[in-house]
C-alpha cells in the first residue's frame, strides 16, 4: 500500500470503540475498512475477513447471511476484548458486482437456480474474489498470524497462499430460514463452505 493511501482514526460505535483503517490497495483501487478493537496483537489474532454485501450488511437482506455474519463477527471480537474486522469493497455478489448480482437474483427468483447456476447461466464466474487487500493491511498492522472468522476453507487456503498463518478457523455459522436455506445449502454442497446447521434441514426451513 502507498503511504498517503492509508490513514488511521479512533471509531466510536454502539459496540464500542475501534481504531478504523481506511486504505486502498493500489492507486485508483477500492476503498477498504479495517476495524482494530482492543489491545493490538500480533499472533492468533482473531479476525474476520468480511466481503461487502450492500443487500445484507446495509438492509438486511435475509436471501443470504452476510449481515448477520458482519454483526456476529463484530460482537465476538468485542465479547473477547480484541480482534480485526477487514471489510472488503468491490467484492459484491462474491466479485460480479451489485448489479449483476441483482440479475442472478431474478433468476433464482424466476427460474429456481441456485447462486452458482445463476452466475454461470450469465456467463458470469463464481468467485472472483482477490483477498490481498486484507494481507496487505494486516501485515500493515504487524499480524503474524490469525485466527480466522470463515465457514470458507477457500478463504484460508487463500490468505495462507500470500503468506499468513491461519491457525485456526472459527465457525461464523447462521440459523438456516425458509428465505436462505436454499442459498445456504448451495454454498455448502457446491462451494464447500463448511455449515453443520444445515444438517437436517430441508428447502422449507423446516426439520424434516
Amino acid at each position: 500500500m502507498y503511504e498517503q493511501d492509508i490513514v488511521e482514526s479512533d471509531l466510536v460505535t454502539r459496540r464500542g470503540r475501534f481504531r478504523s483503517v481506511a486504505f486502498r490497495d493500489r492507486p485508483g483501487g477500492h476503498e477498504h475498512l479495517a476495524l482494530v478493537h482492543g489491545t493490538r496483537m500480533r499472533e492468533d489474532v482473531l479476525v474476520r475477513v468480511h466481503s461487502e454485501c450492500m443487500t445484507g450488511d446495509i438492509f438486511g437482506a435475509t436471501r443470504c447471511e452476510c449481515g448477520e455474519q458482519l454483526d456476529a463477527a463484530l460482537d465476538t471480537i468485542v465479547g473477547e476484548g480484541s480482534g480485526i474486522l477487514v471489510y472488503l469493497r468491490g467484492h459484491e455478489g462474491r466479485g460480479i458486482g451489485l448489479v449483476a448480482k441483482v440479475r442472478t437474483h431474478i433468476l433464482q427468483d424466476e427460474q429456481g437456480l441456485d447462486t452458482v447456476d445463476s452466475a454461470t447461466s450469465l456467463g458470469l464466474p463464481v468467485d472472483v474474489r482477490d483477498y490481498t487487500p486484507a494481507v496487505l493491511v494486516l501485515r500493515y498492522l504487524g499480524v503474524r498470524s490469525l485466527r480466522l472468522m470463515s465457514n470458507n476453507p477457500d478463504k484460508i487456503r487463500s490468505l495462507e497462499a500470500h503468506g499468513i498463518a491461519v491457525t485456526a478457523r472459527v465457525p461464523l455459522l447462521v440459523s438456516p430460514s425458509p428465505d436462505n436455506i436454499g442459498y445456504l445449502t448451495a454454498k455448502r454442497d457446491r462451494l464447500g463452505h463448511d455449515l453443520p446447521q444445515l444438517d437436517g434441514f430441508v428447502r422449507g426451513g423446516e426439520r424434516p
